[in-house]
């Protein structure tokens, strides 16, 4: 069952709304793994995570020595931040930023059943239709990929969205407040300098630039 937690700092901006953390993972995919080596030294690892139901996914190399630490059980927290705005204040201590943040906390376990399902599931949240217009994987890039799997059970969120909280003095100045949103766009796609003559850029592409105006 989903547990979450209520951050003691700015307890106001807390969600325990699951909806709010499933908008969040399904929109904002860099994630950043806390954990503790074998030897005992703290370590922060960015890598990609995609949400499968109640679950966060995430994928390396067999080879990674903190995919492996993290496959053995071991205890770890998830941080993942959505940047969404500039809240402009009549004066720098009271301007912020407007984010969503959440923290997920747990151990994670390999993923063996239906890892090509994964890894198209990967390639869809990045490149909707893409997974159609290319190779399907290899046995050997299977065997070579490890997919981590943490539950959504146990997990913290803030949520700022409100406007400038300027004092009485500030409001009846004459600086300028208000908030700027932050939108991700994508340009047009450049050619790989190897790509042969005739190929035409996919419908898969195409459609991330047209969606952003590029």
């Amino acid at each position: 069952m989903t547990q979450p937690r209520t951050p003691i700092r700015l307890p106001e901006k807390a969600s325990t709304d699951r909806s709010d953390l499933d908008r969040l993972l399904d929109s904002t995919h860099i994630g950043h793994f806390a954990l503790v080596s074998e030897d005992g030294t703290p370590a922060v690892i960015p890598t990609m995570v995609v949400r499968d139901g109640d679950r966060v996914l995430a994928h390396g190399s067999t080879g990674s020595r903190w995919m492996r630490r993290l496959a053995t059980g071991a205890p770890t927290a998830l941080g993942v931040t959505a940047y969404d705005g500039l809240v402009v204040a009549r004066s720098a201590f009271e301007s912020s930023i407007r984010y969503r943040s959440a923290v997920i906390f747990g151990r994670c376990s390999t993923v063996t059943e239906d890892k090509e399902r994964f890894l198209d599931l990967v390639t869809e949240t990045l490149i909707p239709g893409r997974s159609a217009e290319v190779r399907r994987p290899t046995k050997a890039e299977l065997a070579a990929t490890l997919v981590l799997a943490l539950p959504l059970e146990d997990w913290s969120m803030k949520v700022s969205a409100g406007w400038p909280e300027d004092e009485d003095d500030d409001i009846a100045g004459p600086a300028w407040a208000g908030v700027v949103h932050v939108h991700h766009v994508y340009d047009a796609p450049l050619v790989a300098p190897d790509l042969r003559d005739g190929i035409d850029v996919p419908p898969s592409v195409r459609a991330l630039a047209e969606r952003s105006g590029g």
